[in-house]
């Protein structure tokens, strides 16, 4: 349960400032569980909390804080206060953000009680602190078609435990609203080798050539997992030409092809969801052959 201080920063540079609705804490049966949040503009909002009564009552007191900037703590039971039958209640901090926090981020956000021993994610007699999150899981998607636009769709919400990066061969294939980071390079492959060897790789390009040229980048360079989008007769000539292209069997079988769950079938938001399942679960270096 940390702060994901590099996701404030891009909001911030986005859309200014917002309201955070923080899940402080839980008990009995929640939507979602303590250390989720949310943001909230006037106009838009970023995240969820849960949905249904509980984050409509907390978006109406969010854009109150937004308004006149003093922080909230709300602890609502989901029964009795809100219609809802899960039966719990949730503690929410919320406040108005305007600057990336400092780490750890302790601050007082309701009554006048001096400051306790805090340690790690809590709130204790009206103090409350967070700790910055941990390095994240760096994906980068190569190529911004159908299917790398499902996978941005459903992996970029996944920060901080995943942190996306999209590339692509020109500007113009992008959406206009990109809410993650990316690039566009005329070498693709040179990109990827500047890319730490710690990285995973979902290549999905429109053109086969590309694909093998990022495919022989990644084997050169080194990688966490690699998945390519593609058939089984696609994946066979592939296999061919990157042994001739000099890298060993052992090697070429750590790239995952097809990507995705065959049971899903073949529509972009199938594929994006049985990659996600893949890499959620299996943690870092054990993904291989499991997307």
């Amino acid at each position: 349960m940390t702060v994901d201080a590099r996701a404030i920063h891009d909001a911030l540079a986005a859309h200014g400032p917002f309201a955070r609705i923080l899940v402080a804490g839980t008990r009995g049966s929640a939507p979602r569980e303590a250390g989720t949040a949310m943001y909230v503009w006037a106009d838009r909002i970023q995240g969820t909390i849960g949905g249904g009564a509980l984050e409509w009552r907390a978006m109406e007191i969010a854009r109150e804080v937004l308004a006149d900037g003093r922080p909230r703590v709300e602890r609502m039971p989901l029964g009795p206060a809100l219609g809802q039958c899960c039966g719990g209640a949730v503690t929410l901090v919320i406040e108005r953000i305007a600057a990336v926090p400092p780490d750890p981020w302790i601050r007082r956000v309701e009554g006048d009680a001096p400051a306790p021993r805090l340690t790690g994610f809590g709130l204790k007699s009206g103090w409350m602190r967070e700790d910055a999150a941990g390095p994240a899981r760096r994906i980068h998607i190569w190529g911004a078609g159908h299917v790398g636009r499902a996978l941005v769709d459903v992996l970029a919400p996944l920060a901080p435990q995943i942190r996306v990066a999209w590339h692509d061969i020109a500007p113009d294939r992008f959406p206009t609203d990109v809410a993650v980071a990316h690039d566009a390079a005329a070498d693709l492959p040179a990109r990827l080798a500047t890319c730490a060897r710690s990285d995973a790789h979902l290549i999905v390009t429109h053109s086969h050539d590309l694909d093998l040229a990022l495919c022989h980048a990644a084997l050169t360079r080194g990688f966490e997992f690699c998945g390519l989008i593609g058939s089984a007769t696609k994946w066979a000539r592939f296999r061919s030409r990157l042994a001739a292209l000099g890298h060993p069997p052992e090697a070429i079988a750590r790239i995952t092809c097809p990507i995705g769950d065959p049971a899903l079938g073949k529509h972009p938001q199938a594929i994006a969801i049985g990659v996600a399942h893949g890499l959620l679960m299996a943690p870092s270096a054990n993904v291989q052959n499991r997307v």
